[in-house]
């Protein structure tokens, strides 16, 4: 029945958390090579490790020289005043990522977050890396903190953003010279086991390259293999929610900012259906953003896991489940072929494993598959193909 699929084993489908910056393009050999070593999945299931070298940012920067730790210190980021944007970020971020993190240990009602904690040399930094395997609920979800200074090399810079030769103009920056930059960022993806619960993804950072060149980004969004309404109104309301709290033109800037930047352009669909997405925020004051994104972050466990619990123990069949896999294997094209981490790893020379981490456990391609008309799987393509409004 399934000798035309074909699926990515757990081991060769473990890729990473990384933070969602860099350039699209140049990523064909990496492909090329993924589709070459998928075949059919196995029966058991690896469990993902939880270290520092499953982060994406030090990967895609090519950071070396890092120290395990037995535990997280009370502050991972380099030393900074108390009361800085930097603590400030750092401390946000943490409490965001403790706080899904326990949301997630509750609903998954067995599995735990294991954590590790690293550091960098010379207090450049360092992280927290969260893994959850193998749970009742979730199959692989991960949450990963970074906060790191340094230097970068102007074309790393190019990746991280579009506004690269704006930033080094403004610094009056030598062509050639490494760039200084300092980054606190928390990224974090969640593969449920039952089809008719969702994957998650968000990703939220604070970029800086001086005082006067900074930038917030991030946002998060839902990918199902199923329409229900009734959780894409609960998902889009509470972005739109705060969104509209802070400006009225925030969110459907946003959501179209996702709807476009998660397109599969060869595809003609959507990876999933939407949320929020933001770069290069820096139109008003840091405070002013600084608030806006940790009221996003916080709201995650409040937008996501109410749908989780809905649906979690949801009776399905067999090919429900195939058609959740079909789906999760747009995800793994869009990551291997749009989505700026991935590709900015690449392009920067590092770790293979860590970069692929995003990808789900298990994923199937079925060659030439349309779902049958007037389908729920039929629905939901519709609905990939044609973002709407949810709210």
């Amino acid at each position: 029945m399934f000798s035309d699929r074909i699926a990515a084993t757990p081991q060769q489908a473990a890729t990473t958390w990384a933070p969602a910056f860099a350039f699209v393009s140049g990523c064909a050999a990496a492909v090329a090579a993924a589709l070459l070593s998928w075949r059919r999945p196995q029966p058991a299931a690896a469990t993902p490790k939880a270290s520092w070298a499953e982060d994406g940012l030090l990967s895609a920067l090519a950071i070396t020289g890092i120290q395990e730790l037995a535990t997280p210190p009370d502050v991972v980021g380099p030393a900074a005043d108390p009361n800085s944007i930097h603590r400030r970020m750092e401390l946000m971020l943490r409490k965001g990522q403790d706080k899904i993190c326990r949301a997630v240990e509750a609903s998954d009602g067995g599995a735990k977050f294991r954590s590790d904690a690293w550091a960098l040399p010379n207090g450049a930094g360092g992280g927290i890396s969260c893994v959850l395997a193998d749970g009742k609920v979730w199959e692989k979800a991960g949450c990963n903190l970074s906060v790191i200074r340094g230097k970068m090399p102007e074309t790393a810079l190019s990746a991280a953003t579009e506004k690269a030769d704006v930033y080094l103009k403004n610094m009056n920056h030598k062509k050639g010279e490494p760039v200084p930059f300092f980054v606190a960022s928390l990224s974090c993806v969640m593969h449920p086991r039952d089809p008719f619960c969702p994957t998650m993804h968000f990703n939220y950072r604070y970029f800086e390259l001086d005082e006067n060149n900074w930038w917030f980004a991030g946002g998060t969004d839902i990918t199902p293999a199923y329409v229900d309404e009734a959780d894409m109104k609960h998902f889009h309301g509470t972005y739109k929610k705060i969104c509209d709290k802070h400006d009225k033109n925030f969110y459907a800037k946003f959501k179209k900012n996702a709807d476009e930047y998660f397109m599969i352009k060869h595809r003609g669909e959507t990876r999933g259906l939407g949320g929020i997405f933001f770069d290069d925020l820096n139109d008003r004051s840091k405070e002013d953003l600084f608030k806006f994104a940790e009221e996003c972050l916080m709201a995650v466990a409040e937008a996501y896991v109410p749908i989780v619990d809905r649906h979690k123990n949801d009776k399905f069949t067999e090919e429900q489940k195939h058609w959740q896999l079909i789906r999760r294997g747009r995800y793994a094209e869009f990551n291997m072929i749009y989505d700026r981490g991935t590709i900015f790893g690449l392009k920067a020379g590092g770790r293979i494993e860590s970069i692929m981490m995003t990808i789900p456990l298990m994923a199937c391609w079925e060659y030439n598959h349309s779902p049958a008309p007037g389908s729920p799987e039929e629905e939901a393509l519709q609905a990939f193909k044609t973002p709407r409004n949810w709210v």
